[in-house]
């Protein structure tokens, strides 16, 4: 297996690294021989790359250029492929296209049959001029306004020769996509928009209608959602559910307890005296010792929540640490954070949220006493205060109204965008359905029979014909009771 392994990487490299003659066309845009890796996996799929340059200010045409990344997946019948490709728009907002498409491939096995898939790395993120803030900063607990402040200061100035951080929002990142449409030769194409995507998705058919074909808005954010407001309630929902799970399982309940009530007890232990831990580095294996925060386990139980089968964990992690045992939680809380904070081009996030939501953000007397509280939306505030921001649109709050097939799809269990927003979007689309994943939490398109879905609908431009009553199929995670998984 390994020999196998090894001939791949080989074949792939030899395949990245082969000479022009390998160069195709799509459109006007000459595309090269490349492969698409990310930082959670040694994996890499072939694909074809090319560079779309485009004006930073769009107003200033003959100013400062960005260099768009692209790369094209081509469909497995490459030579009688629909003419409408497939944009897939990252989330986030700072994710790179083309880092998380490897992510998600399987999801886009049905849909690449007939279609080529786009990625389109979004201006400040991946290759495409990334404002990365590479300065690092202590993420054992969340800094006091004073401190960020500073630290996007800091950020700021290393960027500021190369950037102008006005024009990194989500108003510029859908002009990128028209004009990568219009350079692949694309008379309408596909948008699939997952999280943050499903904004650029509803931005672009707003703007763009008569080239828009379909659309598949996954996680759905409503224009009208002010990012960072809403982020404790929702996690506070969509934990009340997940934990319901171990209390209708019996042996859950009998041995982990209520895993609602540890985490308030541990919380509350953790603010007052954070235990030093000892514990093993998940990547490296190392031997370290760390004090264990507050900040750490919102972050992990967060992040966890995001995802049914890691979050299954929870109720053992936290029976665990009542027990004073918080090696395996310390261990994982640090592995996450140092995977998130890789995938996400912090400087482009600020450009997005602090021109587009900044104005809006608050802090909500409701939320002091749930995980989050409100420290995340005051520490955007104090960041947005020093961020130069862009401007937003007349009407970018409206909803998208507009005849546009489209799919939408949220997760019950998702604590970011649940499904309250699927529902709210998909009211004024004279041609949309809202699908809710039973059990499910954030990004589903690759969920059980979803990714045949996507594909029948992208093909048929039909969401309310799709028979899906396969979904049905798909069953609660059960939650751990033991290290050896949980009950059969």
């Amino acid at each position: 297996m390994r020999r196998v392994q090894i001939a791949a990487t080989v074949a792939l490299l030899a395949l990245a690294c082969a000479p022009d003659a390998q160069a195709r066309k799509l459109g006007s845009l000459e595309f090269k021989t490349c492969s698409l890796s990310t930082p959670f996996s040694d994996e890499a799929l072939p694909a074809q790359c090319a560079i779309l340059q485009v004006p930073e200010n769009p107003a200033s045409p003959t100013g400062r250029k960005i260099g768009l990344k692209i790369a094209w997946i081509p469909a497995d019948k490459d030579d009688a492929a629909e003419p409408d490709p497939v944009f897939m728009l990252a989330g986030g907002p700072g994710q790179s296209a083309l880092e998380s498409y490897p992510q998600t491939a399987n999801a886009f096995a049905e849909t690449r049959k007939k279609r080529h898939i786009i990625l389109v790395d979004q201006r400040g993120t991946g290759e495409s001029n990334a404002l990365s803030c590479k300065e690092p900063f202590d993420e054992t607990e969340l800094p006091t306004p004073q401190a960020a402040s500073d630290y996007t200061r800091r950020c700021l100035a290393a960027l500021s020769k190369r950037a102008d951080p006005r024009f990194y929002t989500t108003t510029e990142a859908i002009q990128d996509l028209d004009a990568v449409r219009k350079a692949i030769g694309a008379g309408k194409i596909n948008l699939v928009g997952i999280s943050y995507g499903t904004r650029v998705a509803q931005q672009y058919a707003a703007k763009y209608p008569a080239s828009t074909r379909t659309i598949v808005l996954d996680s759905v954010a409503p224009n009208s959602l002010v990012l960072g407001n809403e982020f404790a309630r929702n996690l506070e929902e969509a934990l009340d559910l997940q934990f319901a799970l171990c209390a209708k399982t019996p042996t859950c309940l009998q041995r982990m307890g209520d895993p609602r009530a540890k985490l308030r007890t541990l919380m509350a232990k953790l603010e007052s005296d954070p235990p030093l831990v000892a514990y093993r580095d998940g990547i490296t294996g190392e031997s370290k010792q760390e004090k264990l925060t507050p900040a750490l386990v919102a972050g992990l139980v967060r992040m966890y929540a995001y995802m049914p089968l890691a979050s299954s964990l929870l109720p053992l992690q936290l029976n665990e640490a009542a027990n004073g045992r918080y090696d395996a939680l310390m261990a994982l809380s640090k592995m996450l954070g140092d995977q998130m904070s890789e995938s996400i081009t912090m400087g482009m996030q600020l450009s997005v949220i602090c021109s587009e939501d900044g104005s809006e953000l608050k802090a909500n007397p409701a939320d002091e006493g749930t995980l989050l509280g409100n420290d995340f939306a005051n520490y955007l505030a104090a960041q947005c205060a020093v961020w130069p921001k862009g401007t937003r649109p007349a009407g970018f709050r409206a909803p998208l109204k507009t005849a546009v097939p489209a799919l939408l799809l949220s997760g019950e269990f998702d604590p970011v965008t649940p499904p309250r927003y699927g529902e709210a979007v998909v009211k004024p689309l004279a041609n949309g359905r809202h699908l809710v994943l039973r059990g499910q939490g954030h990004n589903v398109i690759g969920v059980g029979c979803m990714p045949k879905l996507m594909a029948q609908f992208i093909d048929s431009a039909d969401a309310r014909k799709l028979d899906a009553k396969c979904l049905a199929k798909l069953a609660y995670t059960p939650p751990f009771t033991g290290f050896y998984g949980w009950e059969p």
